[in-house]
């Protein structure tokens, strides 16, 4: 479902970076050659005007297959204006549509490709009038109008089902819970592998704007266009993007409705990588802040909360919960409440869902893609005789 809606501006408030979970108050999308009877040509530019083309090659000779991987050689460019504030993997995905994801992220990471002289890491920032070092890459040829295998069409045809909101310049998708994003150590199907399949007739792939969670569902936004994913981009950087999370937790938050407030930083171990909280200063430690509350509750033991994110950091919401001692239900990171049993029929898989999202569009008018339960949660709503018609407070959270 979606649809247009005016967008109210912010109003400015001031960072708080204290850990704390306020209240907060409700504010009240042709035949050649000479004719018949014709005079002779005088000069040799009419005659070659009136020179019947040559015949066409015969088609026993066949065509030579296209290489699939075209070698480039060693340039330098510089970033143009356009290309200011890009980072470099989008930057390098936007000057050579074919190449993959993880070529770019190999080139990068071996130093191969430098900016200004200087070593880069994929998601730093170029600014106009840097040079970049570009090495020998790999493309990846791009397919011709209609001739997807197969295979490719029924990607493409797991794409549509998954779409919520199109349009030329922006696709919102109902990502399943348990596809990822984007690839990983092992991974073999991913968004950004499928979306490979809607290049365009100049080879140009649909871009990732932002991500969420493996086991998370809901809206994905995605910018079909170069010029969409440079305003997309910056609306999420100005927070003019407005997400909303739907969630069961155990127990019962209070206050009902709250403000979260801590630094995140990543701990990485052998087995697993999770977001701890941090202090300022630490290593690390980013600012995150969560506006939560509740909905609707089924008994005390299970709640179902709404969730606003005013940051973005990794696994925000999932630490966040968990720090105010109510993890989200099925989360295998997170969630490590001694002695607790999960209610009978309740599928212990994560519940949390990317709600909505609300974003200027790039060209005018305001992008509002809402995504349904997805099969788990919708089985644990039925059971908890929750109403996901009922409304939703954290609308009346602050922007900030």
């Amino acid at each position: 479902m979606s649809r247009r809606i005016k967008r109210k501006n912010p109003k400015p408030r001031s960072r708080d970076e204290r850990d704390d979970s306020r209240p907060f108050k409700a504010r009240t999308a042709k035949k050649t050659g000479p004719r018949p009877g014709a005079k002779p040509p005088r000069s040799a530019a009419e005659r070659a005007e009136r020179r019947p083309p040559k015949a066409a090659p015969e088609a026993s000779a066949p065509a030579k297959p296209v290489e699939a991987l075209l070698p480039t050689k060693v340039q330098t460019v510089k970033v143009t204006a356009d290309e200011n504030n890009m980072r470099v993997d989008r930057f390098l995905e936007a000057r050579f549509p074919g190449l993959s994801f993880s070529h770019i992220q190999r080139v990068v990471r071996k130093g191969e490709l430098r900016v200004d002289g200087k070593r880069v890491d994929s998601k730093d920032r170029l600014e106009e009038g840097q040079s970049v070092r570009i090495p020998p890459l790999k493309l990846d040829t791009p397919k011709a109008a209609g001739e997807l295998s197969e295979g490719a069409q029924k990607t493409l045809a797991a794409l549509k089902e998954m779409t919520i909101y199109e349009d030329d310049d922006v696709l919102v998708l109902n990502k399943p819970a348990g596809l990822a994003v984007q690839g990983g150590s092992g991974m073999t199907r991913h968004i950004d592998q499928m979306l490979e399949v809607m290049r365009d007739s100049r080879g140009q792939k649909p871009r990732l704007v932002h991500r969420i969670d493996r086991e998370t569902s809901g809206c994905l936004l995605i910018a079909k266009t170069r010029f969409a994913a440079s305003h997309l981009t910056g609306a999420f950087r100005s927070r003019s993007a407005r997400k909303t999370y739907w969630a069961l937790v155990p127990g019962l938050p209070k206050p009902k409705q709250g403000r979260i407030s801590t630094f995140l930083a990543k701990e990485e171990s052998e087995d697993d990588t999770i977001m701890r909280i941090a202090q300022h200063g630490d290593e690390g430690a980013s600012h995150a802040v969560t506006y939560y509350a509740v909905v609707e509750t089924a008994g005390n033991k299970l709640t179902w909360v709404s969730l606003k994110p005013v940051t973005g950091r990794t696994h925000q919401l999932r630490a966040h919960m968990e720090h105010i001692g109510h993890p989200i239900v099925g989360d295998a990171k997170y969630f490590n409440i001694e002695n607790w049993q999960l209610p009978g029929g309740l599928q212990n898989r994560l519940h949390l869902l990317a709600r909505r999202i609300v974003i200027p569009h790039p060209r005018g008018g305001v992008i509002d893609a809402t995504a349904p339960l997805p099969p788990h949660m919708q089985q644990s709503w039925n059971l908890l005789g929750l109403d996901a018609s009922r409304f939703d407070p954290i609308e009346n959270a602050p922007e900030e």
